[in-house]
């Protein structure tokens, strides 16, 4: 069987894995390591693909950037002296296993494709300025809607978050006139 082909579908098991590990979890921090250990797969696909810029990218923007809101978001929500013990349980090795396992696998694959560089002779090289040209020009509203997601999403755990004190304190202005 293809070398190729071989680590194509060992990656696809790995995301497919990591996917439904993200949503059937309970615990958020959990979930996380999951989405990211899932993330990491795909961008192995898109290497495996010919797309190492795509590749490049879903680690940076995905695995990256998105992921550290992500835990600035379950940082806000998990706010309280309530939850320490909580997070002391969080930390414990064995939540660890799975998310390396998957990581450890997909590793191996990335040093297998660095190793034999003659895999991807036939791809076609994806510069800055096509990816820039396509998400500013046909993609402008995809990118403009998916970046006003996020930024809902942001706001709205910002208000989960604050301690019910705080918002037990505001009183509405029509209140106060009366």
């Amino acid at each position: 069987m293809n070398t190729e082909l071989v680590l194509f579908y060992t990656a696809s098991a790995a995301a497919l894995f990591a996917t439904v590990m993200t949503i059937t979890r309970l615990n958020a921090a959990h979930a996380l390591l999951y989405l990211i250990a899932s993330l990491l797969a795909v961008a192995v696909l898109f290497y495996l693909m010919g797309a190492p810029f795509a590749a490049g990218l879903e680690v940076i923007i995905y695995a990256g950037a998105i992921m550290v809101l992500f835990v600035f978001v379950i940082m806000m929500l998990n706010m309280g002296s309530a939850t320490v013990e909580q997070e002391r349980q969080w930390l414990n090795f064995g939540i660890w296993i799975g998310p390396g396992i998957i990581c450890l696998i997909l590793l191996a694959e990335v040093l297998t494709l660095l190793v034999d560089n003659q895999r991807l002779s036939g791809a076609r090289m994806v510069t800055p300025k096509d990816v820039g040209s396509l998400l500013f020009g046909p993609y402008l509203l995809a990118v403009e809607l998916a970046s006003m997601l996020l930024l809902s999403g942001l706001v709205g755990a910002y208000h989960l978050a604050r301690p019910l004190n705080e918002r037990e304190e505001e009183v509405p202005p029509e209140v106060e006139d009366q």
